[in-house]
């Protein structure tokens, strides 16, 4: 595992990091992480940077967003995906952090659990992104590739985050999320891996691949 973190290390170094993963690291603010994962939630990442820059342009913190009407931050926020859904949850959870957290983000993946539209990837990004503590964030890229290497071999997400957190070593936990989604988005895809390019192709089992793309 030493080695295939340092070949993605050194992959992520060369491009972007995924949108959400770039608001933690440049604002440290556990508010804009959360309200960024329900953002992106089956929405591009380009899509979801332009709609958070216009939501905090008028709702910098949570106390703003909870004063904020809904269909002005329906409007800020169109196009992301189910932006009609979204813009009074969002209010909605603004809310109810100033009323019954002292206008604090929770900080426990529990706790985040119980509001309407956090799952289980989006309580671990704001626990590890936005505060740094220990977690393991897996979407649809950490289930796929940790799979695909033969890592772990689980079923679904749920199943990949229980088997990562008995087999990953804790040190790689909070930099996992964003290595591999930066590599899945580029390298490691869905359909058609680039598997010539491939940093740590030779220690792949290769699962689920029946074609990759030629070297390019």
């Amino acid at each position: 595992m030493p080695l295939v973190m340092r070949a993605l290390r050194a992959h992520y170094a060369k491009g972007d990091a995924p949108v959400v993963a770039f608001m933690g690291a440049t604002t440290h603010d556990p508010y804009r992480v959360l309200a960024g994962c329900v953002l992106s939630l089956r929405t591009q990442d380009a899509t979801t940077a332009a709609a958070a820059r216009r939501l905090f342009a008028f709702a910098p913190d949570v106390h703003s967003l909870a004063r904020a009407r809904v269909d002005r931050v329906r409007r800020a926020i169109y196009p992301v995906g189910f932006y009609k859904t979204k813009a009074p949850r969002l209010v909605a959870m603004a809310k109810r952090i100033v009323a019954e957290f002292d206008g604090r983000v929770p900080d426990d993946i529990d706790t985040l659990l119980t509001f309407d539209g956090v799952g289980r990837k989006t309580a671990n990004l704001v626990v590890t992104v936005g505060y740094g503590k220990p977690g393991i964030c897996v979407d649809t890229h950490v289930h796929r590739i940790s799979n695909r290497w033969g890592y772990v071999e689980t079923a679904d997400p749920t199943k990949t985050e229980r088997a990562l957190r008995e087999k990953l070593p804790r040190r790689y936990w909070l930099r996992y999320n964003d290595l591999l989604v930066a590599f899945g988005q580029t390298v490691c895809r869905p359909i058609g891996p680039r598997c010539g390019i491939c940093p740590i192709e030779r220690r792949c089992a290769k699962r689920g691949v029946a074609t990759s793309a030629p070297r390019q």
